[in-house]
Protein backbone atom coordinates (compact mmCIF):
# COMPACT_ATOMS: atom_id res chain seq x y z
CA UNK A 1 0.00 0.00 0.00
CA UNK A 2 1.23 3.58 -1.31
CA UNK A 3 1.91 6.92 1.56
CA UNK A 4 -0.43 9.74 0.01
CA UNK A 5 -0.40 10.69 -3.70
CA UNK A 6 -0.93 14.19 -3.74
CA UNK A 7 2.15 14.83 -6.30
CA UNK A 8 1.66 11.13 -8.07
CA UNK A 9 1.54 12.24 -11.46
CA UNK A 10 -0.34 8.78 -12.26
CA UNK A 11 -2.76 9.47 -9.96
CA UNK A 12 -3.57 12.94 -11.36
CA UNK A 13 -4.16 14.36 -7.79
CA UNK A 14 -3.45 18.10 -7.48
CA UNK A 15 -0.82 19.00 -4.88
CA UNK A 16 -1.91 21.03 -2.05
CA UNK A 17 0.23 24.29 -3.48
CA UNK A 18 -1.68 24.52 -6.68
CA UNK A 19 -2.55 27.79 -6.51
CA UNK A 20 -6.29 28.40 -6.36
CA UNK A 21 -7.97 30.31 -9.90
CA UNK A 22 -4.72 29.38 -12.04
CA UNK A 23 -4.75 30.06 -15.86
CA UNK A 24 -6.00 26.72 -16.33
CA UNK A 25 -9.04 26.72 -14.47
CA UNK A 26 -9.67 30.03 -15.43
CA UNK A 27 -9.77 28.77 -19.06
CA UNK A 28 -12.27 25.86 -18.40
CA UNK A 29 -14.56 28.67 -17.14
CA UNK A 30 -15.87 28.55 -20.94
CA UNK A 31 -14.48 24.95 -21.85
CA UNK A 32 -17.77 23.86 -24.05
CA UNK A 33 -19.36 20.72 -23.03
CA UNK A 34 -18.73 20.78 -18.90
CA UNK A 35 -21.26 21.68 -16.19
CA UNK A 36 -21.88 25.22 -15.82
CA UNK A 37 -22.14 26.19 -11.75
CA UNK A 38 -25.70 25.87 -12.32
CA UNK A 39 -25.78 22.24 -13.95
CA UNK A 40 -23.41 21.76 -11.11
CA UNK A 41 -25.88 23.08 -8.26
CA UNK A 42 -28.65 21.38 -10.20
CA UNK A 43 -27.01 18.13 -10.40
CA UNK A 44 -26.58 18.37 -6.42
CA UNK A 45 -29.86 19.17 -5.76
CA UNK A 46 -31.39 16.71 -7.98
CA UNK A 47 -29.84 13.73 -6.42
CA UNK A 48 -30.10 15.09 -2.72
CA UNK A 49 -33.80 15.52 -3.74
CA UNK A 50 -35.35 11.72 -4.72
CA UNK A 51 -38.17 10.38 -4.04
CA UNK A 52 -37.87 10.22 -0.57
CA UNK A 53 -39.07 13.76 -0.08
CA UNK A 54 -42.46 12.97 -1.13
CA UNK A 55 -43.39 10.52 1.63
CA UNK A 56 -40.77 12.11 4.25
CA UNK A 57 -43.39 14.24 6.21
CA UNK A 58 -45.57 11.35 7.19
CA UNK A 59 -42.36 9.05 8.47
CA UNK A 60 -41.26 12.07 11.23
CA UNK A 61 -44.29 13.04 12.20
CA UNK A 62 -44.95 9.61 13.88
CA UNK A 63 -41.97 11.06 16.35
CA UNK A 64 -43.84 14.52 16.88
CA UNK A 65 -42.44 17.95 16.17
CA UNK A 66 -39.13 16.80 17.69
CA UNK A 67 -38.27 15.63 14.45
CA UNK A 68 -38.65 19.50 13.12
CA UNK A 69 -35.30 19.54 15.80
CA UNK A 70 -33.44 16.53 14.23
CA UNK A 71 -34.52 18.41 11.03
CA UNK A 72 -32.09 20.88 12.12
CA UNK A 73 -29.95 19.24 13.41
CA UNK A 74 -29.16 17.20 10.40
CA UNK A 75 -29.23 20.03 8.31
CA UNK A 76 -26.43 21.61 10.19
CA UNK A 77 -24.18 18.47 9.75
CA UNK A 78 -24.99 18.58 5.90
CA UNK A 79 -23.57 21.44 5.12
CA UNK A 80 -20.64 21.44 7.68
CA UNK A 81 -19.84 18.60 4.87
CA UNK A 82 -20.83 20.60 1.47
CA UNK A 83 -18.00 22.83 3.60
CA UNK A 84 -15.55 20.30 3.84
CA UNK A 85 -16.23 19.04 0.60
CA UNK A 86 -16.21 22.84 -1.10
CA UNK A 87 -12.04 22.69 0.87
CA UNK A 88 -11.48 19.58 -0.54
CA UNK A 89 -12.53 20.04 -4.22
CA UNK A 90 -10.62 23.46 -4.44
CA UNK A 91 -7.49 21.41 -3.30
CA UNK A 92 -7.95 18.61 -5.41
CA UNK A 93 -10.30 19.48 -7.91
CA UNK A 94 -9.84 15.72 -9.65
CA UNK A 95 -12.75 13.21 -10.80
CA UNK A 96 -13.77 10.52 -7.95
CA UNK A 97 -14.45 13.09 -4.80
CA UNK A 98 -14.30 11.30 -1.87
CA UNK A 99 -11.88 8.26 -3.22
CA UNK A 100 -9.38 11.13 -4.29
CA UNK A 101 -9.29 12.85 -1.12
CA UNK A 102 -8.90 9.60 1.19
CA UNK A 103 -6.22 8.76 -1.26
CA UNK A 104 -4.33 11.73 -1.22
CA UNK A 105 -4.50 11.74 2.85
CA UNK A 106 -4.02 8.27 3.98
CA UNK A 107 -3.16 6.20 0.85
CA UNK A 108 -4.21 4.13 -1.70
CA UNK A 109 -5.84 0.88 0.09
CA UNK A 110 -7.90 3.62 1.83
CA UNK A 111 -8.82 5.45 -1.25
CA UNK A 112 -9.66 1.86 -3.19
CA UNK A 113 -12.10 0.83 -0.27
CA UNK A 114 -13.62 5.03 -0.35
CA UNK A 115 -14.46 4.08 -3.37
CA UNK A 116 -15.75 0.57 -3.09
CA UNK A 117 -18.22 1.67 -0.28
CA UNK A 118 -19.16 4.67 -2.52
CA UNK A 119 -20.09 2.50 -5.39
CA UNK A 120 -21.94 0.28 -3.13
CA UNK A 121 -24.10 2.56 -1.80
CA UNK A 122 -24.77 4.26 -5.59
CA UNK A 123 -25.78 1.03 -7.15
CA UNK A 124 -28.14 -0.03 -4.44
CA UNK A 125 -29.30 3.25 -3.38
CA UNK A 126 -30.61 3.69 -7.26
CA UNK A 127 -32.84 0.41 -6.72
CA UNK A 128 -34.75 2.27 -3.51
CA UNK A 129 -35.34 5.18 -5.66
CA UNK A 130 -36.45 3.27 -8.82
CA UNK A 131 -38.98 0.96 -6.23
CA UNK A 132 -40.27 4.03 -4.57
CA UNK A 133 -40.81 5.71 -8.10
CA UNK A 134 -42.57 2.79 -9.37
CA UNK A 135 -45.34 3.47 -6.91
CA UNK A 136 -46.08 7.12 -8.41
CA UNK A 137 -46.13 5.83 -11.92
CA UNK A 138 -48.56 3.04 -11.12
CA UNK A 139 -50.62 5.72 -9.21
CA UNK A 140 -51.81 6.42 -13.07
CA UNK A 141 -51.23 3.18 -14.65
CA UNK A 142 -51.94 0.30 -11.64
CA UNK A 143 -49.75 -2.11 -13.18
CA UNK A 144 -49.99 -3.97 -9.54
CA UNK A 145 -48.25 -7.47 -10.47
CA UNK A 146 -44.83 -8.11 -10.25
CA UNK A 147 -44.30 -8.57 -13.69
CA UNK A 148 -45.69 -5.69 -14.65
CA UNK A 149 -44.06 -3.50 -11.55
CA UNK A 150 -40.39 -5.10 -13.21
CA UNK A 151 -41.49 -3.68 -16.72
CA UNK A 152 -41.73 -0.21 -15.31
CA UNK A 153 -38.71 0.11 -13.36
CA UNK A 154 -36.51 -0.78 -16.07
CA UNK A 155 -37.91 1.77 -18.26
CA UNK A 156 -37.28 3.82 -15.18
CA UNK A 157 -33.51 2.91 -14.98
CA UNK A 158 -32.21 2.54 -18.53
CA UNK A 159 -33.71 5.80 -19.93
CA UNK A 160 -31.57 7.22 -17.71
CA UNK A 161 -28.74 5.07 -18.64
CA UNK A 162 -29.34 6.00 -22.00
CA UNK A 163 -29.60 9.82 -21.34
CA UNK A 164 -25.88 9.35 -19.97
CA UNK A 165 -24.46 7.15 -22.51
CA UNK A 166 -25.67 10.29 -24.77
CA UNK A 167 -23.56 12.51 -23.13
CA UNK A 168 -22.34 15.37 -20.09
CA UNK A 169 -24.18 18.11 -22.12
CA UNK A 170 -27.58 16.38 -21.78
CA UNK A 171 -27.06 15.10 -18.27
CA UNK A 172 -26.44 18.67 -17.25
CA UNK A 173 -29.47 19.91 -19.29
CA UNK A 174 -31.89 17.18 -17.95
CA UNK A 175 -30.72 17.37 -14.17
CA UNK A 176 -31.34 21.37 -14.40
CA UNK A 177 -35.26 20.61 -16.43
CA UNK A 178 -36.08 18.18 -13.90
CA UNK A 179 -34.61 19.95 -10.76
CA UNK A 180 -36.47 22.93 -11.62
CA UNK A 181 -39.73 21.03 -12.57
CA UNK A 182 -40.05 18.71 -9.16
CA UNK A 183 -39.33 22.20 -7.06
CA UNK A 184 -42.19 24.01 -8.61
CA UNK A 185 -44.79 22.13 -6.39
CA UNK A 186 -43.18 21.63 -3.60
CA UNK A 187 -42.10 25.26 -2.76
CA UNK A 188 -45.35 25.76 -3.51
CA UNK A 189 -46.85 24.01 -0.69
CA UNK A 190 -43.87 24.95 1.38
CA UNK A 191 -44.53 28.86 0.99
CA UNK A 192 -48.42 28.66 -0.01
CA UNK A 193 -48.65 26.30 2.77
CA UNK A 194 -47.82 28.51 5.44
CA UNK A 195 -50.57 30.54 5.04
CA UNK A 196 -53.16 27.74 5.48
CA UNK A 197 -50.88 25.88 8.91
CA UNK A 198 -53.75 25.51 11.95
CA UNK A 199 -51.61 24.84 15.42
CA UNK A 200 -54.36 22.44 16.46
CA UNK A 201 -52.89 20.25 13.53
CA UNK A 202 -49.33 20.04 14.93
CA UNK A 203 -49.17 16.56 17.12
CA UNK A 204 -47.26 16.46 20.86
CA UNK A 205 -43.49 17.22 20.89
CA UNK A 206 -42.86 13.50 21.53
CA UNK A 207 -45.28 11.16 20.27
CA UNK A 208 -43.08 7.56 20.93
CA UNK A 209 -44.75 8.18 24.96
CA UNK A 210 -40.33 7.62 25.41
CA UNK A 211 -37.34 9.36 26.02
CA UNK A 212 -37.32 12.56 24.16
CA UNK A 213 -33.66 11.98 23.35
CA UNK A 214 -34.28 9.13 22.00
CA UNK A 215 -36.86 10.07 19.43
CA UNK A 216 -34.39 13.14 18.50
CA UNK A 217 -32.04 10.22 17.35
CA UNK A 218 -34.52 7.83 15.47
CA UNK A 219 -36.00 10.62 14.02
CA UNK A 220 -32.62 12.08 13.07
CA UNK A 221 -31.81 8.72 11.53
CA UNK A 222 -34.34 8.97 9.01
CA UNK A 223 -33.72 12.74 8.58
CA UNK A 224 -30.14 11.72 7.77
CA UNK A 225 -31.23 9.85 4.66
CA UNK A 226 -32.47 12.94 2.86
CA UNK A 227 -28.94 14.62 2.29
CA UNK A 228 -27.32 12.05 0.43
CA UNK A 229 -25.66 13.22 -2.87
CA UNK A 230 -24.06 16.47 -1.13
CA UNK A 231 -21.13 14.82 -2.36
CA UNK A 232 -21.82 14.82 -5.98
CA UNK A 233 -20.39 17.76 -7.31
CA UNK A 234 -17.08 16.55 -5.92
CA UNK A 235 -17.23 13.22 -7.88
CA UNK A 236 -17.42 14.88 -11.45
CA UNK A 237 -15.33 17.14 -10.71
CA UNK A 238 -13.30 16.80 -14.14
CA UNK A 239 -16.63 17.40 -15.89
CA UNK A 240 -17.63 21.06 -14.24
CA UNK A 241 -15.94 24.31 -15.10
CA UNK A 242 -13.74 25.97 -13.07
CA UNK A 243 -13.80 23.05 -10.63
CA UNK A 244 -11.65 24.72 -7.56
CA UNK A 245 -14.33 27.63 -7.43
CA UNK A 246 -17.84 26.19 -8.60
CA UNK A 247 -17.30 22.59 -6.41
CA UNK A 248 -17.97 24.26 -3.33
CA UNK A 249 -20.26 26.71 -4.21
CA UNK A 250 -22.52 24.16 -5.81
CA UNK A 251 -22.30 21.85 -3.02
CA UNK A 252 -23.25 24.64 -0.52
CA UNK A 253 -25.62 26.22 -3.08
CA UNK A 254 -27.71 22.56 -3.23
CA UNK A 255 -27.50 21.61 0.25
CA UNK A 256 -28.79 25.05 1.43
CA UNK A 257 -31.70 25.37 -0.91
CA UNK A 258 -32.77 21.42 -0.44
CA UNK A 259 -32.40 22.02 3.49
CA UNK A 260 -34.63 25.49 3.04
CA UNK A 261 -37.99 23.48 0.84
CA UNK A 262 -37.29 20.49 3.17
CA UNK A 263 -38.02 22.64 6.53
CA UNK A 264 -40.91 25.10 5.34
CA UNK A 265 -42.70 21.99 3.11
CA UNK A 266 -42.39 19.65 6.66
CA UNK A 267 -43.60 22.59 8.73
CA UNK A 268 -46.45 23.13 5.98
CA UNK A 269 -47.13 19.38 5.64
CA UNK A 270 -47.44 19.38 9.50
CA UNK A 271 -49.39 22.44 10.11
CA UNK A 272 -52.30 21.50 7.13
CA UNK A 273 -53.12 17.66 7.74
CA UNK A 274 -54.17 16.68 11.09
CA UNK A 275 -51.59 14.50 13.33
CA UNK A 276 -53.95 11.54 13.19
CA UNK A 277 -53.92 11.24 9.65
CA UNK A 278 -50.18 12.25 8.82
CA UNK A 279 -48.26 9.22 10.11
CA UNK A 280 -50.56 6.73 8.20
CA UNK A 281 -50.53 9.08 4.87
CA UNK A 282 -48.86 7.38 1.55
CA UNK A 283 -48.81 10.86 -0.07
CA UNK A 284 -48.57 13.57 2.62
CA UNK A 285 -48.23 16.49 0.19
CA UNK A 286 -51.43 15.39 -1.97
CA UNK A 287 -53.03 15.11 1.27
CA UNK A 288 -51.81 18.84 1.99
CA UNK A 289 -53.00 20.15 -0.92
CA UNK A 290 -56.51 18.35 -0.90
CA UNK A 291 -56.76 19.96 2.64
CA UNK A 292 -55.38 23.52 1.78
CA UNK A 293 -57.78 23.80 -1.84
CA UNK A 294 -60.18 20.80 -1.13
CA UNK A 295 -60.42 18.28 -4.17
CA UNK A 296 -58.93 15.75 -5.62
CA UNK A 297 -56.22 16.97 -7.44
CA UNK A 298 -53.41 16.98 -5.34
CA UNK A 299 -52.92 13.03 -5.83
CA UNK A 300 -52.34 13.20 -9.52
CA UNK A 301 -50.33 16.54 -8.92
CA UNK A 302 -47.69 15.29 -6.93
CA UNK A 303 -47.90 11.92 -8.08
CA UNK A 304 -46.15 13.56 -11.54
CA UNK A 305 -43.88 15.80 -9.36
CA UNK A 306 -42.49 12.17 -7.73
CA UNK A 307 -41.70 10.42 -11.11
CA UNK A 308 -40.12 13.95 -12.43
CA UNK A 309 -37.79 13.71 -9.59
CA UNK A 310 -36.76 10.48 -9.70
CA UNK A 311 -35.78 10.30 -12.87
CA UNK A 312 -34.03 13.23 -12.37
CA UNK A 313 -32.26 11.50 -9.18
CA UNK A 314 -31.83 8.40 -11.28
CA UNK A 315 -29.92 10.00 -14.03
CA UNK A 316 -27.43 11.81 -11.78
CA UNK A 317 -26.99 9.04 -9.63
CA UNK A 318 -26.22 6.67 -12.54
CA UNK A 319 -23.54 9.06 -13.54
CA UNK A 320 -22.22 8.55 -9.78
CA UNK A 321 -22.16 5.13 -10.19
CA UNK A 322 -20.09 5.03 -13.67
CA UNK A 323 -17.41 7.92 -12.27
CA UNK A 324 -16.51 7.20 -9.13
CA UNK A 325 -14.62 3.77 -10.74
CA UNK A 326 -14.12 5.49 -13.56
CA UNK A 327 -11.74 7.78 -11.77
CA UNK A 328 -10.65 4.69 -9.33
CA UNK A 329 -9.61 3.06 -12.56
CA UNK A 330 -7.62 5.61 -13.83
CA UNK A 331 -5.65 5.11 -10.90
CA UNK A 332 -5.12 1.67 -11.22
CA UNK A 333 -7.81 1.24 -7.98
CA UNK A 334 -10.59 -0.72 -10.08
CA UNK A 335 -10.18 -2.89 -13.27
CA UNK A 336 -9.48 -1.25 -16.30
CA UNK A 337 -12.59 -2.18 -17.99
CA UNK A 338 -14.37 1.16 -16.15
CA UNK A 339 -12.05 3.61 -18.10
CA UNK A 340 -13.54 2.93 -20.93
CA UNK A 341 -15.67 5.86 -22.54
CA UNK A 342 -18.05 6.52 -25.90
CA UNK A 343 -16.93 9.46 -28.06
CA UNK A 344 -18.78 11.62 -26.28
CA UNK A 345 -17.01 11.18 -22.79
CA UNK A 346 -19.34 8.92 -21.34
CA UNK A 347 -17.93 5.78 -18.89
CA UNK A 348 -19.92 3.33 -20.67
CA UNK A 349 -19.04 -0.01 -18.91
CA UNK A 350 -19.93 1.58 -15.54
CA UNK A 351 -22.82 2.97 -16.55
CA UNK A 352 -24.11 -0.42 -18.23
CA UNK A 353 -22.56 -2.37 -15.09
CA UNK A 354 -23.93 -0.22 -12.47
CA UNK A 355 -27.03 -0.34 -14.13
CA UNK A 356 -27.21 -3.86 -14.50
CA UNK A 357 -26.29 -4.07 -11.04
CA UNK A 358 -29.43 -1.93 -9.82
CA UNK A 359 -31.82 -4.21 -12.13
CA UNK A 360 -30.57 -7.26 -9.53
CA UNK A 361 -31.38 -5.56 -6.87
CA UNK A 362 -34.52 -4.11 -7.94
CA UNK A 363 -35.87 -7.61 -9.26
CA UNK A 364 -34.53 -9.23 -5.44
CA UNK A 365 -37.30 -6.50 -4.27
CA UNK A 366 -40.16 -7.58 -6.01
CA UNK A 367 -39.18 -11.41 -6.53
CA UNK A 368 -37.37 -11.71 -2.97
CA UNK A 369 -38.18 -11.50 0.48
CA UNK A 370 -40.58 -8.60 1.73
CA UNK A 371 -37.75 -8.00 4.30
CA UNK A 372 -34.94 -8.84 2.54
CA UNK A 373 -34.60 -5.51 0.03
CA UNK A 374 -34.95 -3.05 3.14
CA UNK A 375 -32.25 -4.57 5.04
CA UNK A 376 -30.41 -3.83 2.10
CA UNK A 377 -31.28 -0.43 2.07
CA UNK A 378 -29.74 0.04 5.59
CA UNK A 379 -26.20 -1.55 4.70
CA UNK A 380 -26.16 1.01 1.99
CA UNK A 381 -26.84 3.90 4.73
CA UNK A 382 -23.81 2.43 6.06
CA UNK A 383 -21.71 2.20 3.65
CA UNK A 384 -22.49 6.05 2.87
CA UNK A 385 -21.01 7.09 5.77
CA UNK A 386 -17.61 5.88 4.66
CA UNK A 387 -16.79 8.31 2.69
CA UNK A 388 -18.17 10.96 4.32
CA UNK A 389 -16.26 9.90 7.38
CA UNK A 390 -12.58 9.72 5.55
CA UNK A 391 -13.40 12.96 3.47
CA UNK A 392 -13.78 14.58 6.71
CA UNK A 393 -11.18 13.24 8.39
CA UNK A 394 -8.34 14.22 4.72
CA UNK A 395 -9.44 17.93 5.82
CA UNK A 396 -8.62 17.24 9.01
CA UNK A 397 -5.65 15.48 8.30
CA UNK A 398 -4.64 18.09 6.28
CA UNK A 399 -5.47 21.29 8.46
CA UNK A 400 -3.41 19.77 11.73
CA UNK A 401 -0.09 18.12 9.95
CA UNK A 402 0.89 21.66 9.09
CA UNK A 403 0.35 21.79 5.41
CA UNK A 404 -1.71 24.75 5.47
CA UNK A 405 -0.28 27.94 6.30
CA UNK A 406 -2.97 29.88 7.81
CA UNK A 407 -3.89 30.34 11.18
CA UNK A 408 -6.07 32.30 13.71
CA UNK A 409 -9.75 32.57 13.42
CA UNK A 410 -9.92 31.26 10.20
CA UNK A 411 -7.82 27.73 11.04
CA UNK A 412 -10.53 27.41 14.16
CA UNK A 413 -13.54 27.36 11.96
CA UNK A 414 -12.33 24.89 9.21
CA UNK A 415 -11.48 22.84 12.90
CA UNK A 416 -15.15 22.93 13.83
CA UNK A 417 -16.56 22.19 10.40
CA UNK A 418 -14.51 18.99 10.15
CA UNK A 419 -15.58 18.09 13.90
CA UNK A 420 -19.35 19.00 12.91
CA UNK A 421 -18.77 16.50 9.83
CA UNK A 422 -16.92 13.70 11.63
CA UNK A 423 -19.65 13.41 14.37
CA UNK A 424 -22.20 13.51 11.93
CA UNK A 425 -20.43 10.69 10.05
CA UNK A 426 -20.83 9.14 13.74
CA UNK A 427 -24.38 9.72 14.04
CA UNK A 428 -25.41 8.48 10.61
CA UNK A 429 -23.51 5.08 11.66
CA UNK A 430 -25.39 5.14 14.72
CA UNK A 431 -28.90 5.74 12.58
CA UNK A 432 -27.49 2.68 10.15
CA UNK A 433 -27.86 -0.01 13.45
CA UNK A 434 -25.85 -2.41 14.60
CA UNK A 435 -27.20 -5.43 11.91
CA UNK A 436 -26.39 -3.28 8.97
CA UNK A 437 -23.13 -2.63 9.96
CA UNK A 438 -22.31 -5.58 10.92
CA UNK A 439 -23.02 -6.87 7.64
CA UNK A 440 -21.99 -3.46 5.28
CA UNK A 441 -18.84 -4.31 7.05
CA UNK A 442 -19.37 -7.64 5.43
CA UNK A 443 -19.74 -6.04 2.04
CA UNK A 444 -16.76 -3.87 2.64
CA UNK A 445 -14.65 -6.75 3.48
CA UNK A 446 -15.23 -8.55 0.03
CA UNK A 447 -13.63 -5.22 -1.82
CA UNK A 448 -10.56 -6.53 -0.63
CA UNK A 449 -9.61 -9.42 -2.53
CA UNK A 450 -11.08 -7.11 -5.13
CA UNK A 451 -8.45 -5.05 -4.39
CA UNK A 452 -5.55 -7.85 -4.37
CA UNK A 453 -6.65 -8.42 -8.27
CA UNK A 454 -6.18 -5.48 -9.32
CA UNK A 455 -2.75 -4.94 -7.73
CA UNK A 456 -1.85 -8.26 -9.26
CA UNK A 457 -2.66 -7.76 -12.51
CA UNK A 458 -0.40 -3.94 -12.48
CA UNK A 459 2.13 -6.86 -11.75
CA UNK A 460 2.75 -4.94 -7.93
CA UNK A 461 2.17 -8.48 -6.23
CA UNK A 462 4.09 -11.78 -7.13
CA UNK A 463 7.30 -13.70 -6.18
CA UNK A 464 10.45 -11.27 -5.71
CA UNK A 465 14.31 -12.49 -5.76
CA UNK A 466 16.26 -12.42 -2.95
CA UNK A 467 19.94 -12.78 -2.47
CA UNK A 468 21.03 -15.31 -0.18
CA UNK A 469 22.49 -14.26 3.02
CA UNK A 470 25.46 -15.62 4.73
CA UNK A 471 26.09 -15.83 8.61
Amino acid sequence: MGGPVGDSPRSGLTSDRSPPGDGAAAGQDSEPGKLSLAQATALVVGNIVGTGVFLLPASLSAYGTVSLLAMVLVTVGAVALAVVFGRLGARIPSAGGPYAYARDAFGEFTGFWTAWSFWLTAWIGNAAIVVVWVNYVNYFLHWDSAGGQIAIALVGLWLPALINLSGVRNIGTFALVTTVLKFIPLVFVGVVGLFFVQSANFGPFNATGGNWAAALSTAGALALFIYSGVESGTIVAEKVRDPRRNIGRASVYGVLICAAMYLLSTVAVFGTVPYERLPHSTAPFADAINNMFGGGVGGGIMAACAIVSGVGALSGWIMLVAEMPLAAARDGMFPKAFTRETRRGAPWIGIVVGTALTTAAMLYNYLGTDTGFDAILLIATFTTVIPYFFSACAQLYWLVTGARRIQGARLGRDLAVCAVAILFAFWMTYGAGKDAIFIGFLMLLVGVPVYIWVKSRRGEYGPRETTPTTD
